[in-house]
């Protein structure tokens, strides 16, 4: 493979041109013909101008000259810059953020299948002359993909809805499982059970929609699954008795007032697949004295951990959360890679 702007020899395993910095075309996971694609979106920009992929209707009709075969996937781009994914990623001057906030957005808001997402986020940079390697990259000597996680991957967050006339039943019940199969709870679906006490939930969930079970006065127990990808804004404020909390890796983002007012809470783990924390997240939160957040985080809203007087943060040093707490005036303590607390 060579470098389509200087012609140098490119190593399958290259992300960016080591000699002009330009993005190295990959396969998608699920979407092999990525490369035609990215190809061909550089030749748009290359033909017309960077200005023919700012107006939106000269873009889509370009999309359609050069991509006239595919249409399940020009379709998936074209739906997706009308949506305003690609402006996304130019309104922020960190690419990293950038890309972060994009993602997020199209698996959290618009439920897109990973792989999915990761196709469009390729395509996108790629576009723009950025190197971007994303984690579902198809390698030359890598073979095909394992069949059961891509059964997985397959399974759409819609496939099937628990929604608030299947929890009435369980209105005045204490304990309460979910049987297997769900693979979303739909917003406001438990808000104000105030009987409810513990939740199992289903193997199979993959999104918890916005205030599911906020208000759930004497909710203590609480396992979310680690097929879980999504928690919407509020999904557990006002939880008054949640003590502790393990947030599965997959999580993205921790969205607005997610755990706000969570008087009890003690106890959270958070995962390195987190680079997001929204506006008042863990806001009164009264209880939480010590919060570890891995170097993934990028983005923490001002008053995210606002009314948490007893809270200290750990984070490692010139991190971006370590840079946070000192601009906010918030507790903190230094570690080491090895997980080892500075003095």
């Amino acid at each position: 493979m060579q470098c389509e702007k200087c012609g140098t020899e490119l190593h399958p395993k290259y992300v960016a041109c080591p000699t002009c910095g330009a993005p190295v075309p990959q396969t998608i996971e699920g979407f092999e013909n990525t490369i035609d694609f990215q190809r061909e979106l550089r030749a748009i920009v290359v033909e017309n101008g960077p200005r023919a992929i700012m107006n939106k209707n000269r873009f889509i009709g370009l999309l359609y000259d050069h991509i006239p075969d595919h249409n399940k996937e020009r379709r998936l781009l074209q739906n997706m810059y009308l949506m305003g994914v690609f402006k996304m990623l130019l309104e922020d001057d960190n690419r990293e953020i950038a890309v972060m906030k994009a993602k997020s957005f199209l698996i959290g808001d618009v439920f897109l299948a990973e792989n999915a997402a990761e196709f469009v986020i390729a395509c996108f940079t790629y576009l723009l002359g950025w190197p971007y390697e994303s984690p579902l990259r198809v390698l030359p000597d890598e073979g095909e993909p394992e069949p059961e996680p891509v059964k997985k991957r397959a399974l759409s967050i819609d496939s099937k809805i628990f929604r608030p006339i299947d929890a009435v039943r369980y209105r005045l019940r204490s304990n309460i499982e979910i049987a297997e199969g769900y693979t979303k709870i739909e917003s406001f679906c438990f808000d104000g059970y105030g009987s409810l006490r513990t939740v199992i939930l289903p193997s199979t969930l993959l999104a918890i929609g916005e205030y599911a079970f906020s208000s759930c006065k004497r909710l203590r127990g609480l396992e979310l699954p680690e097929s879980l990808k999504v928690i919407k804004q509020g999904a557990f404020c006002q939880c008054a008795k949640l003590a502790m909390v393990k947030i599965p890796t997959g999580i993205l983002e921790i969205e607005d007032s997610t755990f706000s007012f969570c008087t009890s809470l003690e106890t959270i783990d958070i995962p390195d697949t987190v680079s997001s924390i929204g506006a008042e997240a863990f806001s009164g939160c009264e209880k939480l004295r010590k919060l570890y957040l891995p170097d993934s985080v990028k983005f923490i809203d001002t008053n995210a951990f606002s009314y948490c007087p007893n809270l200290t943060i750990h984070c490692f040093e010139n991190s971006y959360v370590h840079k946070f707490c000192l601009s906010n005036r918030i507790n903190f303590r230094l570690v080491t890679s090895a997980g080892i607390e500075e003095d």
